[in-house]
């Protein structure tokens, strides 16, 4: 039993649970900071903030659907934890739910567009892409061929629709 629980914790990168809280709150913090003292936000003298609203609205919206369709994919059905999901979201791209975290990164840089913000989503955007090849390694290791030949099918950020 013990060795299930040490093997369910090497899916992940070490300590992916605290980066995971602690890019957000950074992200706020650096956010409402460049709100305040209005150190990199020129661009939204530009941008109308009636577009900015409706872009903000529009990513944010797709975020929570990717991310309601990830949930459904993973937990529905009462699956066993070794079982390859390849259905539903999954279909269409490898990290619903990681994606759907960074578009609501990008709804925010939509809602007010902070250049500071900017470089540190672009961090953000590593960070997630390093958990996830660590996770795919994993992945590999657990299914072999089956999840090489899902890789080679599915995208891994970008969701492919089309049929084939």
């Amino acid at each position: 039993m013990k060795s299930d629980n040490n093997e369910e914790g090497k899916r992940e990168t070490e300590h992916s649970h605290l980066v995971q809280a602690g890019l957000p709150i950074s992200f706020v913090i650096i956010y409402v900071l460049d709100q305040i003292f209005l150190i990199s936000v020129g661009l939204n003298n530009y941008i109308s903030l009636i577009l900015r609203i409706i872009l903000f609205s529009i990513v944010l919206f797709l975020a929570l659907i990717l991310m309601k369709l990830s949930h459904d994919a993973l937990f529905h059905g009462n699956r066993p934890s070794n079982t390859l999901i390849t259905d539903g979201i999954l279909s269409h791209v490898r990290n619903p739910l990681y994606l759907g975290v960074l578009l609501i990164y990008v709804a925010f840089l939509f809602l007010s567009i902070s250049l500071i913000c900017v470089g540190f989503f672009i961090i953000i955007v590593a960070i997630y892409n390093n958990m996830v090849n660590h996770e795919e390694k994993v992945l590999e290791s657990l299914f072999g061929d089956d999840y090489l030949a899902y890789k080679k099918r599915v995208p891994k950020w970008i969701p492919k629709f089309s049929k084939k």
